[in-house]
């Protein structure tokens, strides 16, 4: 069931490093929500907030709340495993366990959590790789290993492994970065059919990407180097796009930036 997440107050740091500055935004359920901004400004480790992966980095730490409807997933009785199974997330670059079949791929979280049964595991493939729209591709090399895929193949392997455990929200670093155009128009369309069913968070720097799929756009921005990124404003994609309120997101749309 898809959930609505709120940032409020949300200071981010890498030990004494003051990361990003005070954001505060809403991604309501079933939507998609793309960060936008110059590389170093925070998008992805805000991103990587969202479902408690940048406390895994060594001194890092967040302050203020990140809600999803309405409980702090940052509370001290929240289990941060727990969090990233309700907050699943897909990588820059496609990372299937390249040994493992295809199948056991997509299962792996199933797994961990102590799901064995083969019916269940076989139907949960099917219906994982169906959403990733991938199924009719690979239906028949199941037992086949994942890495033995193509780039835009691993990637929708990837986001099946990610559906596969029913998150509430699905967390997207970049997601095709590191394909080819074709493998590209292939997840944007997935994005639009997931987002029937999941909230969905997308960083990426390709601006008409972001105008493609998205229903809601945040700019993220640097005053100077060295200091902190910070949100400068978020908004419906097409008045962003069309009409934003602040320079410098006018400024970075048009390509005049910096």
């Amino acid at each position: 069931m898809a959930k609505r997440v709120d940032m409020k107050d949300v200071d981010i740091f890498y030990g004494k490093f003051h990361a990003v500055d005070c954001v505060s935004l809403s991604v309501p359920p079933r939507s998609v929500t793309a960060f936008i901004g110059p590389s170093g400004c925070g998008k992805s480790t805000v991103l990587r907030t969202l479902n408690r992966m940048h406390e895994v980095i060594p001194g890092a730490r967040v302050e203020g709340e990140v809600l999803l409807d309405g409980e702090d997933i940052y509370g001290p009785s929240v289990d941060p495993v727990g969090v990233r199974r309700t907050i699943g997330m897909v990588f820059q670059r496609p990372n299937p366990f390249p040994t493992m079949s295809i199948r056991d791929n997509v299962v792996a979280g199933l797994k961990l959590q102590g799901r064995k049964g083969k019916k269940e595991l076989d139907e949960t493939a099917e219906r994982a790789l169906r959403a990733a729209n991938l199924w009719t591709e690979v239906k028949d090399r199941l037992n086949k290993p994942g890495g033995g895929l193509s780039g835009g193949q691993q990637q929708r392997l990837c986001i099946a492994r990610a559906v596969a455990v029913q998150p509430d929200v699905l967390l997207m670093d970049e997601p095709c970065s590191a394909l080819d155009p074709i493998s590209t128009l292939a997840i944007e369309d997935l994005i639009s059919e997931l987002k029937k069913d999941y909230t969905i968070v997308i960083v990426t720097h390709n601006m008409q990407q972001a105008a493609r799929v998205s229903d809601q756009t945040a700019f993220f921005n640097l005053r100077a180097t060295g200091e902190p990124g910070r949100l400068v404003e978020i908004d419906d994609t097409e008045r962003m796009f069309s009409n934003p309120t602040q320079q410098a997101t006018e400024d970075y749309i048009s390509g005049r930036f910096g």
